[in-house]
């Protein structure tokens, strides 16, 4: 019996090194296509830029706590057994993983959120049928599918129009480039700072760290401070360039080359602290229920898995993180430095409004959303529509994929444990 507790211990471990090694894999996308698209930085200097940053946002600032994996998905009363919850969170994390290895190998860009949801959805039908499930957790999902891409996109067009309007259709470019070069620095380093400590697990620490909670609003004020000084800091140097005669076209197009670099760097840090728990926290639930012998709300996430979860993300984006990467920057439209900021501040902003607002958002899809928008902003005929259907068919296929799965492997592992 001993020996049986443990294999399937070792085997929740496995299951959520590989769970992490996807997500790093797909879900690197979010942050680096859009650089690598528009060739500010190479493809393998984003892998490693991203492998550094997504891990270090995992271990340094990811959670310690996280809920246990089937809050708020399957009713309450069908978890009465310890062992069937240790054997749902493997099998979900399990079905989860393979469903967005699938994805990747096919180079779709696909959620790695809704594809637990999804596994939780086999697991709670398979406890309790229809009754199992807490569908109102499950329309929130299906909500996101039609919000985040829709605000992405809306948020990516405007962006992208008003740096067209304000410079490229002026009748002197570098001139006004350069003057309004401070305001994009603001608006960048605005949405950053706030955005890194509105209701993410690196605002909860520095909360412990200052003694002062980090509220939304205090998040906001503090990113506009930052957003001044940058803006203060950024005019100093291109007035300092044209005083020494070296200002001029180029120099605008470097600045959105390097806010672009900037804006995926962030979201690379923050995607590891805020996604590790996707692959960890099922893990997490399994081992306290292996130690105390029952489970919460909430789990303590050992910070020794937390570092899993940073290597298998770092070790998924240096070895299959190119596939997605290559879809999401040059297979859907056709991406300069101007489109991939645009594309990076709309999904930064786009995370910030959700947060504020409580809406339930896909990182994934709201990326892919605001790369169409700035392909819209050229017509139509700028998007690649097969491309498109293609993703769109893998984000339907999501849930029921990672449910069915779920059911499967939960089926497998009551046999051998």
């Amino acid at each position: 019996m001993e020996f049986s507790r443990l294999a399937l211990l070792a085997t929740a471990i496995a299951a959520g090194l590989y769970m992490a090694w996807n997500i790093g894999a797909n879900d690197v996308a979010n942050s680096m296509a859009t650089a690598v698209g528009a060739k500010a930085i190479s493809l393998r200097q984003a892998v490693l830029i991203a492998a550094v940053l997504e891990f270090s946002g995992a271990f340094f600032v990811g959670s310690h706590v996280t809920k246990t994996i089937a809050v708020g998905l399957v009713q309450s009363e069908a978890l009465s057994d310890p062992r069937t919850l240790m054997l749902g969170s493997v099998s979900a994390v399990l079905a989860a993983g393979l469903w967005v290895f699938l994805a990747t190998w096919k180079e779709m860009p696909v959620s790695t959120t809704h594809s637990i949801v999804g596994a939780m959805v086999g697991f709670g039908f398979l406890l309790g049928g229809v009754r199992g499930v807490v569908w109102g957790t499950v329309g929130k999902v299906v909500l996101s599918w039609i919000v985040s891409p829709m605000m992405g996109a809306m948020l990516s067009y405007f962006i992208f129009k008003i740096i067209v309007r304000s410079i490229f259709s002026a009748d002197d470019p570098v001139g006004r480039g350069q003057r309004l070069a401070p305001f994009f620095v603001m608006a960048a380093a605005w949405i950053i700072v706030a955005s890194l400590l509105a209701k993410t697990p690196f605002g909860k620490k520095v909360s412990g760290w200052t003694g002062v909670e980090v509220t939304l609003g205090r998040a906001i004020f503090v990113g506009f401070v930052a957003g001044v000084l940058s803006a203060l800091f950024s005019a100093l140097y291109f007035y300092l360039r044209v005083r020494a005669g070296r200002g001029g076209y180029a120099d605008v197009e470097m600045l959105f080359r390097r806010l672009q670099v900037l804006t995926s760097c962030y979201v690379a840090f923050a995607h590891g602290a805020n996604d590790v728990a996707n692959a960890v926290g099922p893990v997490a639930t399994f081992y306290t229920i292996f130690r105390e012998g029952s489970v919460g709300r909430f789990v303590e996430v050992p910070p020794a898995l937390l570092a899993l979860g940073g290597f298998g993300i770092s070790l998924g984006i240096a070895t299959w993180g190119y596939k997605v990467i290559n879809t999401l920057g040059s297979k859907i439209t056709v991406l300069t430095n101007t489109r991939g900021f645009s594309v990076d501040m709309a999904v930064a902003t786009t995370v910030l409004l959700a947060s504020k607002f409580g809406m339930p958002i896909s990182t994934t899809h709201t990326a892919v959303g605001a790369v169409i928008g700035v392909g819209l902003a050229r017509g139509i005929d700028a998007l690649n529509l097969d491309v498109l259907w293609s993703i769109g068919l893998s984000w339907l296929l999501t849930v029921p994929v990672a449910a069915l799965s779920c059911v499967l492997i939960y089926a497998v592992l009551t046999v051998f444990f």
